[in-house]
């Protein structure tokens, strides 16, 4: 009797087991469907609430045929931004540009933050293809262990710690902000250049490895 009543519990534990599994698969389901959408949803609104708050000032100026449009401050921002766009684009205010960047970089404070900035943006544009040339493989920060890196320039032949050896300047972003890292002087030899856009590289280090190009991704499904 003992026997069928121990063989009844194991029964209904393992029926209850079988439930509460079920239901964690089916919530841990949703939650991880739903916890990138929700996440990316939540990024964009506190974005939007951010870039409000930059642009509220423009509504005490902006003119009266703008009042009756909801978030018209953010349509005059990108008006204006298009309209500098195409004056740049016919050189009509480069030299003006130029003489400002000038004052700028006269100014010491201003002159180094601005500056990195700029070739920061610059670097991931599409214009400046010079900045970060490519995107490459080194080992870093010790050999066996390999990195994404950004090759900048060559390093001054009479600054080498080998005179018989050419070495490169490599720019490492660190993980998920970029816009830190660490400049390595590596031999050329110990490069590897990769198939990888400066936006592919820049994605796969932000996302920590987990954002792939869809081409890489394609290759792997047809094997």
């Amino acid at each position: 009797m003992l026997k069928f009543f121990v063989i009844i519990y194991k029964v209904i534990k393992g029926f209850f087991v079988f439930i509460l599994e079920t239901i964690k698969a089916i919530f841990l389901t949703g939650f991880l469907t739903l916890l990138p959408i929700t996440l990316t949803v939540a990024l964009f609104a506190f974005s939007w609430r951010v870039i409000q708050g930059w642009l509220e000032p423009l509504n005490r100026i902006r003119p009266a045929i703008f009042e009756q449009i909801p978030h018209a401050e953010l349509i005059l921002v990108l008006l204006f931004i298009f309209i500098t766009g195409t004056i740049l684009k016919l050189f009509v205010m480069r030299s003006a540009i130029n003489i400002l960047e000038s004052i700028l970089e006269k100014i010491p404070l201003v002159r180094s933050v601005y500056g990195g900035i700029k070739r920061i943006v610059n670097a991931f544009g599409t214009q400046d293809k010079e900045s970060f040339r490519q995107a490459v493989l080194a080992e870093y920060p010790r050999n066996g262990v390999y990195c994404i890196g950004f090759l900048t320039s060559e390093f001054p032949q009479e600054l080498s710690p080998d005179t018989k050896q050419e070495f490169s300047h490599v720019y490492i972003p660190t993980t998920p902000n970029p816009t830190t890292g660490y400049l390595a002087i590596i031999p050329a030899e110990q490069i590897t250049k990769i198939s990888l856009s400066r936006q592919e590289a820049m994605a796969l280090i932000i996302s920590g490895g987990i954002i792939k190009p869809t081409r890489f991704k394609r290759k792997r499904k047809s094997k």
